[in-house]
C-alpha cells in the first residue's frame, strides 16, 4: 500500500484529492496505478519527509483509492475512510503502516445534516456575492454536495491551525464534526468580514458569538506567530500557557493556574496586581509536579559515601543504611522522620547532604532557627501585600525535583507567639498520613510531599514540642573522641582548608603530633567546628608565609603550633592535685560537649543559713536542698551543729550559668566529705541525681561526660545503674581508660569514696 505523509491539510472521507506526481518527486513512489489504495499519515510536526520519524504522526489517518492518473501526471484519489494507524515503520525514508477502519458514530440524522449543509452553503454563497470574484466562487460552491467537501476546499484559505484540522478529522461523532465544520466556516466568514466591515458590529446574537470567537482565535494565532518569530520576546501570557501545559499539575492546581492566567490577561500589564499574578504563576509553574521515577539504590555505594564523608558515627550510619534499605525494598519513601540530636559540629547537617548523594537526589537545607511566624512554614495568603510561599515549598522549588532530601535545621529553636505556632504547622509537613496533600496558603492548592525525605536536626530534644517530637525518631550524635577528631582533621578538615586557601599539598605539611596538640590544647567541644576554625587559621598563616616567599614548603610541628595559631591554647580543667574535705569532682553536659566541674562546700560560724553561689539554675538549687537534707538525715551526729553554722555550696566559674538534674550525687558526696572532714580521692568523679530516699536516678549526656572525664585524667567514675545501656554509645577508647562503676544508691558511692564507717546514722547493710 502506498503511504503518503500530509501536513496542515484537511481531508475527509467522501472527498476527492488531486495532485501532480512531480509534486512528490522526492518520494520513492514513481507509479500510481488505478485502483491502488493509498494510506495518508497526518503529521503532527512540520518536518521534511527525510526527517520524519514514526512518532511524528497522529494516531488517526485516512485511506483512499486512486481513481485516475492522466497523461499529464495528474493523480485523482477518492478518500474513502478514516483509519486508526498502527505498525508504522521507516526504512530508507520509505514508510510502511497498517490501519483499521474507524467509522463515524451516526448520531445525527441525514435530514438534519442536509439542513445544516444547505444553511451553511447559503451563508457562504451570500457572503461571496459581495466580492468581485463572487461569480466564480459561486460556481465552485454549487459543485459541493457535502459539508466535508466544503471544508476541505476552503480550509486552505482559513486560519485553521494543523491541530484544528486534525480535530475535525479525529472526532468520532458525526454531529460533533458537523458542528465543528459549520462553526469553522462561520468563523471564517466573520473573520473576513472583520477586515472591511467594522461598521456592522451590531449583528444578531449568534453572529456576535462567532465574531468574538473569531477575534480571539485570530489574536491567538497572530500572537503565536509573533512568538515563533521572536522567541526571546514571547509574551508573558503565552509563556505561562506553555509552562502550564508542560508542568503536569494535578487538576486542582491546573485549574487555579488557568484562573490566575485568565485574570492576568484581563488585568493587563498596567494593572497594579499584574506583578503579584506573574509571581504566583512563575512559582507554581516552576515547581516539579510530576512524580520522579525512583532511582535504583545501591546499598554498598550508599555505605561507601557515608564512610567517605564522615568518620566514626557507626550507629548513626547503620540507622541511615536501614532507612535506605527499606526504601530500596518498597520503591518509595518510607519509615520514620529522622531527628539528629547532638552538639554543634558533630556532622548532623552534613550527613543529610551525604544521604542525598547516596540516594542520587537533590539536597536542600532549610534553617528553622528563630522562626516565630506560622506563615514561614505554611506561606502567606495572596490577599496580603508581599505574600510569599512558605519555606517548605520554596525549598521544593529550589530543588527542582519532587523528591529532594530536605534537611530542617534547628527544629529545637522554633518559637511561638501571637502569629501562630510554627512547630504545629510542621506537623502536617512531617506526618506521612497528611503531607500527600500539603496546602501552602500562598499556592492555595495541594502539593504531594510524600516523596520528600525529611531529615531534622537539633542540639537538644528538650525544647521540641511533644506532638512534633512524636513524629520523629531521635538519633543521638555523640561527641567525637580525640582519636576520631584526629582522623577527621587529617582526612577532611586539613585538606579542605588547604584547598580553600589555595595551598598545594607539597607546600604544607602538618605533623600528626601537631594535629593532636591542636585538638587537645586549642579546642573544647564535642564536634569539630572549632577544630575546623583552627585548621583555617593555620592555613591562612601558612599562606602568608608562602606568598611572601619566606619558605617554599612549610612543616608545622608540635613546637610550631603556637606560631601559626592565634592566641593561647584553651585551658581544660584537670583533676585536682590534692584532695580536700568538702570538694568533689562532678561531670556536666554542655552544648559544646562535656566538662568536669568541682563542687566546693564550706561550713563557718553563722545562723544555719545555706548559701548557694556559682550562678546555678533552679534545678541545681533544688539538688543542693535535697543533698543537704539527705546528708543530715544520714549523718545526724556529724551534722548536729550545722543549725548554728553557715553552709556555703559553690560551683566555680561563677560567670557561667549552670543547671541540670545530674549533680545531686556529687553535691551529697561533697557535703558528707565536709561533715566527716574526710577528703575524697582526686581520681574519682560522679554524675547522677538523687532522691530524698538516697536513690541514684538516671541522667543524660553520658558519652560527653565520660569523654570529659577521660580528658581531665580521672580514673573512677560513678554513674547511675539505669544508665548502663548508654555505655554502648561510649567509644571503646574512652571506656578502656576509665573504671566505670554503676550505682543504685548514694551509700555505694560514699563507701567507695571512703566516707562510711564512722557515720553514726549510716547503715552499711543498705549498700546494694
Amino acid at each position: 500500500m502506498i503511504v503518503l505523509p500530509i501536513y496542515d491539510m484537511l481531508l475527509l472521507p467522501g472527498v476527492n484529492f488531486y495532485f501532480r506526481k512531480d509534486v512528490l518527486s522526492s518520494m520513492p513512489v514513481r507509479e500510481f496505478p488505478d485502483g491502488e489504495d493509498v494510506l495518508f499519515l497526518v503529521q503532527n510536526v512540520d518536518k521534511r519527509k527525510s526527517e520524519l520519524e514514526p512518532e511524528d504522526f497522529y494516531e488517526k489517518g485516512l485511506i483512499g483509492r486512486i481513481e485516475n492518473v492522466d497523461d499529464e501526471g495528474n493523480v485523482s484519489i477518492r478518500v474513502t475512510d478514516r483509519v486508526i494507524i498502527s505498525d508504522i515503520e521507516k526504512k530508507d525514508d520509505v514508510f510502511t503502516a497498517s490501519g483499521s477502519v474507524c467509522p463515524l458514530v451516526e448520531d445525527i440524522s441525514a435530514e438534519e445534516r442536509q439542513e445544516k449543509y444547505k444553511e451553511t452553503k447559503g451563508s457562504l454563497i451570500q457572503f461571496v456575492q459581495h466580492f468581485q470574484w463572487g461569480v466564480v466562487a459561486r460556481t465552485f460552491i454549487q459543485h459541493w454536495h457535502t459539508l466535508s467537501e466544503m471544508i476541505c476546499a476552503v480550509s486552505a484559505y482559513m486560519n485553521l491551525t494543523p491541530e484544528d484540522k486534525y480535530e475535525i478529522l479525529a472526532t468520532d461523532s458525526h454531529r460533533e464534526r458537523t458542528e465543528l465544520i459549520q462553526n469553522s466556516i462561520y468563523e471564517f466568514i466573520e473573520m473576513v468580514k472583520i477586515s472591511g466591515e467594522a461598521e456592522h458590529a451590531q449583528r444578531e446574537t449568534h453572529e456576535k458569538a462567532y465574531r468574538e470567537s473569531a477575534l480571539k482565535k485570530q489574536i491567538s494565532i497572530l500572537q503565536q506567530e509573533l512568538d515563533d518569530m521572536h522567541p526571546e520576546n514571547i509574551s508573558d501570557v503565552r509563556k505561562f500557557e506553555k509552562k502550564i501545559e508542560k508542568a503536569g499539575m494535578n487538576p486542582e492546581a491546573e485549574n487555579e493556574a488557568k484562573k490566575v492566567l485568565n485574570r492576568m490577561k484581563q488585568e493587563g500589564k498596567d494593572s497594579h496586581e499584574y506583578g503579584m499574578l506573574y509571581d504566583y504563576l512563575d512559582f507554581v509553574t516552576t515547581l516539579s509536579w510530576k512524580k520522579a521515577d525512583p532511582e535504583p539504590i545501591d546499598l554498598k555505594e550508599a555505605q561507601d559515601i557515608l564512610d567517605e564523608d564522615h568518620y566514626g558515627l557507626k550507629k548513626v550510619k547503620d540507622r541511615i543504611i536501614q532507612q535506605i534499605a527499606v526504601m530500596a525494598l518498597k520503591k518509595k519513601q518510607s519509615g520514620s522522620i529522622l531527628l539528629f540530636v547532638g552538639a554543634p559540629g558533630t556532622g548532623k547537617t552534613s550527613i543529610g547532604q551525604s544521604i542525598a548523594k547516596a540516594l542520587h537526589r537533590e539536597y536542600v537545607r532549610i534553617s528553622l532557627g528563630g522562626i516565630r511566624d506560622e506563615a514561614e512554614i505554611r506561606g502567606h495568603r495572596r490577599t496580603y501585600i508581599g505574600a510569599m510561599p512558605g519555606r517548605i515549598m520554596e525549598g521544593v522549588k529550589r530543588s527542582g525535583a519532587s523528591n529532594p532530601v530536605i534537611v530542617l535545621d534547628e527544629v529545637d529553636k522554633l518559637a511561638s507567639e501571637y502569629r501562630g505556632d510554627p512547630a504545629s504547622a510542621l506537623l502536617e509537613v512531617l506526618d506521612p498520613e497528611q503531607n500527600f496533600s500539603f496546602t501552602d496558603h500562598y499556592m492555595n492548592v495541594p502539593y504531594d510531599l510524600s516523596d520528600v525525605l525529611f531529615v531534622c536536626t537539633a542540639n537538644t530534644a528538650d525544647t521540641i514540642p511533644e506532638p512534633l517530637l512524636n513524629r520523629m525518631e531521635v538519633i543521638q550524635f555523640p561527641g567525637y573522641t580525640a582519636i576520631e577528631k584526629f582522623q577527621i582533621a587529617k582526612r577532611h578538615l586539613l585538606p579542605k582548608a588547604m584547598e580553600t586557601m589555595g595551598i598545594k599539598k607539597s607546600s604544607l605539611k602538618v605533623t600528626d603530633d601537631a594535629i593532636r596538640m591542636i585538638i587537645s590544647e586549642y579546642t573544647a567541644e564535642s564536634g569539630v567546628r572549632g577544630l575546623k576554625k583552627q585548621m583555617d587559621i593555620l592555613c591562612r598563616h601558612a599562606a602568608v608565609k608562602l606568598v611572601r616567599g619566606d619558605q617554599k614548603s612549610i612543616t608545622v610541628s608540635e613546637r610550631k603550633v603556637s606560631e601559626f595559631l592565634e592566641g593561647r591554647g584553651i585551658r581544660h580543667d584537670k583533676r585536682m592535685e590534692s584532695a580536700l574535705p568538702g570538694v568533689v569532682t562532678g561531670l556536666a553536659w554542655t552544648q559544646a560537649g562535656g566538662d568536669i566541674l568541682f563542687i566546693e562546700t564550706s561550713v563557718t560560724e553563722g545562723s544555719g543559713k545555706l548559701c548557694i553561689t556559682g550562678q546555678l539554675g533552679d534545678v541545681m538549687k533544688e539538688s543542693v536542698q535535697i543533698a543537704l537534707t539527705l546528708t543530715r538525715s544520714m549523718f545526724p551526729e556529724e551534722t548536729a551543729g550545722w543549725d548554728e553554722k553557715h553552709i556555703h555550696v559553690h560551683v566555680p566559674a561563677g560567670a557561667v550559668p549552670k543547671d541540670g538534674p545530674s549533680a545531686g550525687i556529687t553535691i551529697t558526696t561533697a557535703l558528707v566529705s565536709l561533715a566527716m572532714q574526710r577528703p575524697v580521692p582526686t581520681d574519682i568523679a560522679m554524675t547522677g541525681e538523687i532522691s530524698l530516699r538516697g536513690g541514684v536516678m538516671p541522667i543524660g549526656g553520658l558519652p560527653e561526660k565520660l569523654m570529659a572525664a577521660q580528658r581531665a585524667g580521672l580514673k573512677r567514675i560513678f554513674i547511675p545503674y539505669d544508665n548502663i545501656e548508654d555505655l554502648e554509645d561510649v567509644a571503646e577508647e574512652v571506656k578502656s581508660e576509665l573504671e566505670i562503676i554503676p550505682v543504685r544508691r548514694v551509700e555505694e558511692v560514699l563507701q567507695a569514696a571512703g566516707l562510711t564507717g564512722a557515720a553514726a546514722g549510716f547503715n552499711a547493710a543498705q549498700v546494694a
